[in-house]
């Protein structure tokens, strides 16, 4: 299953949200889903309903954790942070984003979603 794929499944399995954390803690290695367990180190990261989910779903097995570069960049450009910020928390350049961004179907316009940033052009 290509990265794209395990992406999608994992999104609609866990959510934005949820998603976007297991990227985070664990995007790039193969993660063991246990059988059960609201005390688990996955529980104590994702939350116990996330967790249950990916142990419905994979119990006793590994699965390789995307690093979801793409919906992690989307995610934080909506919360407003700045291409330097994105690629620091991607572990990539500012480059590789403006790259990122440029390849996106649909892509967030640079600064479109910063509410630190007054519109030069509107018409009051």
């Amino acid at each position: 299953m290509s990265d794209e794929q395990r992406s999608a499944e994992l999104l609609g399995l866990l959510g934005p949200d949820a998603f976007l954390r297991l990227a985070e803690e664990y995007g790039g290695t193969r993660l063991y889903i246990p059988r059960s367990g609201d005390t688990t180190d996955l529980a104590k990261q994702l939350g116990a309903k996330a967790a249950c989910k990916l142990g419905e779903r994979y119990a006793g097995t590994y699965i390789r954790v995307p690093l979801a570069r793409e919906h992690r960049a989307r995610q934080y450009r909506q919360i407003g942070q700045s291409n330097a910020e994105i690629a620091r928390r991607l572990g990539m350049t500012e480059t590789g984003v403006d790259k990122l961004f440029g390849r996106m179907p649909g892509k967030p316009v640079k600064g479109s979603h910063d509410p630190r940033q007054i519109d030069l052009f509107s018409s009051n």
